[in-house]
């Protein structure tokens, strides 16, 4: 979602034929928290979820989910979340500049633009109960799973911290404790695809039951570049162990452990529109080729999957693990404990999408600085459930701590002035030039006069005092410290058979220590140009030709002073580098009233108050001439209506679900051309309709479809 109007419309469907029963491995492996169980072969499943963090049918909780059970997935071919839309139409993802930090998550049109690593997105991803804090730590293979929920809305009361969106709960199989089994799952593709999985559990002993599973897949990339190159390959690997102990009749203990790789090369673009400047002259007129090193433009480009841009590279690994604790003290009550750490990395190297030299983020450019994230995160929760004939009731507790570093090494290129030159002076600038020669005789701070540039080949190396942007750099270092804390409760009261009131709360308080540094510049163009915009603004006060100036100094300063590639000095428009602290504190909660007209038809209303952490703007410019790094927490209000139903002697279900949000203080990142802002926009709104329809159609096929109508502004 961006502030600006954006409407969306998403359709799904499929028909899949399969036998009446899929294989089950014995109850403990495959517990109702994913299992579709089968009353009659005529029957749709029974699809048992964990929305509420507790083991219930789809169609009783109040809540609009996609549960996504391990058959779909592996009929639909399901490899990761970015294939996810085409089982749940109100969740989609995108990828900029890199996979790994600039993919975008987002549910019913909802969602936090992930290019700057200090903002935090608007769609929670859970595996096995424990959150991954950004998009690109969940990018990693779907290996071996039970099933995935897409929970639609702000989830905050149960799944905590930045939910206002929505989340993913994702759920692994689970170790064995009765017999050994071995599973295998083998594809290819084109583009030389291939993806291989492979997993064994059993037991130890009767209390003790492993679970070892793997999988790689690879794939050559399917964008080439004009040197040769090529991007968007996959080349990643998975491994994943468990540990089940059986501790005695009422309590159990889960220890996994996951390692994963990737070693690909993304993102590379294909230019589709060419530059107006090209028809001009702008890019020959500079000295550089006409084409400005675009080329491959339009529809040919596209067919052909060509770009212009050198080598990307953004490898990733992490490492993760965590640990699951039950104690049933029987029907009064049950104890979950939840802890977690993991560690993540990403690599990067990126260029200007071109094919000459004008930037690029590389240590061969940035005097030998490498370019990469770093997080390291652990959590930890403890929840008491319990049911009584009219009440179930949970209490709980929440801690988070999350490091992030981040190096960034940005250097611009040996036709970085040209180019600058071609589409400032030569192209952008040509409504005010012709008013230019009225201030040639304006003296500039590095001698000589306006006139001087006026009269230069290159007019952007002229106003820079004849020093050339290339080999300028900047090595820059962002850190984020942040800790979570959390108490929460959900409640559903038992009103009547067929009435029930549900209500939650969750008081959140946040706390980050933000930070950016310099380890080293230099960018003497900028400065020289940076004094000359100054003395031709001073030299045109009080002539008219303010704005004529103005225009000319303040581009000029803004392209040559690249931010990402300029000392951090802390005058005018120059970066500068803060150490700050970030601290707020939230009550979210929610409310629903659940009618049961039927054993087959239900329906609720609710209202939901979300919210998302503020935090720091992790870019060299966020306290730029004087401002304020931070941003502030994003709070959502909303409400939802939802009918669902089986019908057909419950051959069919179709749940309906139409919702509204008024969300405040709107997180939004957007990139200005020079430089990415990070801004609260004071309010937006999304609005919308989902249908969910799934039939049985015969002992062997099965149908289902989706339709998401969401209009955001």
């Amino acid at each position: 979602m961006q502030s600006m109007k954006s409407t969306v419309l998403l359709l799904a469907g499929a028909l899949a034929l399969s036998p009446c029963l899929a294989a089950q491995e014995e109850a403990e492996t495959q517990p109702a928290a994913a299992q579709a169980t089968t009353q009659d072969d005529t029957f749709l499943d029974v699809v048992t979820v964990t929305a509420t963090k507790r083991e219930e049918s789809l169609q009783d909780v109040p809540i609009a989910v996609t549960a996504v059970s391990e058959l779909q997935m592996e009929r639909s071919g399901l490899k990761d979340i970015r294939d996810l839309p085409l089982l749940a139409t109100s969740f989609n993802m995108n990828s900029t500049q890199t996979e790994s930090q600039g993919s975008t998550l987002r549910i019913r049109g909802v969602g936090t633009t992930g290019n700057n690593i200090g903002l935090e997105s608007s769609v929670g991803v859970f595996i096995d109960g424990t959150y991954l804090s950004r998009p690109g730590v969940a990018l990693g293979d779907q290996l071996d799973l039970e099933a995935i929920e897409v929970l639609r809305g702000p989830q905050g009361t149960l799944f905590g911290r930045n939910v206002s969106a929505g989340a993913l709960n994702i759920r692994t199989k689970r170790p064995s404790l009765s017999r050994t089994d071995v599973f295998t799952n083998f594809g290819v593709g084109d583009f030389g695809a291939y993806n291989a999985q492979l997993g064994v559990t059993g037991p130890f002993s009767d209390s003790v039951g492993y679970r070892l599973s793997g999988a790689i897949r690879s794939q050559d990339g399917f964008v080439e570049n004009t040197t040769g190159g090529e991007s968007l390959n996959r080349d990643r690997y998975l491994l994943r162990g468990q540990l089940l102990f059986q501790l005695n009749d009422s309590a159990s203990l889960r220890l996994i452990g996951d390692y994963s790789d990737a070693d690909e090369q993304c993102c590379d673009a294909i230019n589709l529109v060419e530059s107006p400047a090209v028809a001009l002259g702008s890019f020959s007129a500079a000295g550089l080729p006409a084409n400005g090193g675009v080329l491959r433009t339009g529809d040919s480009a596209f067919e052909d999957r060509i770009s212009n841009g050198e080598q990307f590279e953004n490898p990733f690994d992490q490492t993760g693990f965590s640990a699951e604790l039950n104690v049933d003290f029987g029907r009064s009550s049950t104890l979950t404990y939840i802890g977690s750490y993991r560690e993540f990395f990403a690599g990067s190297v990126q260029n200007d999408f071109v094919g000459i030299k004008v930037y690029e983020v590389s240590p061969q450019e940035a005097a030998g600085f490498d370019t990469f994230d770093e997080i390291e995160s652990s959590s930890h929760e403890l929840r008491i459930a319990g049911d009584s004939d009219s009440l179930s009731w949970m209490l709980g507790g929440y801690y988070s701590d999350e490091d992030i570093l981040e190096e960034v090494g940005f250097g611009l290129g040996t036709d970085f002035t040209a180019h600058m030159d071609a589409v400032l002076w030569n192209f952008a600038f040509g409504p005010v030039l012709g008013a230019a020669p009225l201030l040639g005789k304006v003296p500039l701070a590095t001698g000589g006069t306006f006139a001087d540039v006026l009269g230069a080949d290159n007019q952007a190396l002229a106003f820079a005092g004849g020093v050339d942007s290339a080999s300028a750099f900047a090595q820059n270092v962002f850190r984020q410290q942040g800790e979570s804390t959390s108490i929460f409760t959900h409640n559903t009261w038992r009103v009547s058979d067929s009435f029930s009131l549900v209500g939650g709360a969750r008081y959140v308080e946040e706390t980050k220590e933000g930070s950016f540094n310099q380890l080293g510049a230099s960018n003497n163009a900028c400065l020289r140009t940076l004094a000359n915009a100054g003395a031709l603004a001073a030299g045109a006060a009080g002539t008219g030709l303010e704005v004529v100036a103005g225009t000319i100094g303040n581009f000029s300063v803004g392209f040559s002073c690249f931010p990402f590639a300029t000392p951090a000095l802390g005058i005018s428009v120059l970066p500068a580098e803060f150490s700050d602290k970030f601290e707020d504190e939230e009550l979210v909660y929610t409310g629903k009233a659940v009618v049961e007209f039927t054993d087959k038809a239900s329906a609720y209303a609710s209202y939901t108050r979300g919210f998302k952490s503020g935090g720091f703007n992790l870019d060299s410019t966020a306290a730029a001439g004087g401002g304020d790094p931070r941003f502030a927490s994003e709070k959502v209000d909303s409400i939802e209506i939802g009918f669902k139903s089986e019908f057909a002697n419950r051959r069919a279900r179709l749940n309906i679900t139409a919702f509204d949000y008024d969300i405040e203080d709107f997180q939004v990142l957007e990139f200005t051309g020079v430089q990415f802002v990070t801004f609260n926009v004071p309010t937006a709104e999304s609005q919308g309709l989902e249908l969910e329809l799934a039939a049985r159609l015969g002992n062997s096929l099965r149908a289902n479809f989706g339709y998401t109508y969401a209009d955001s502004s």
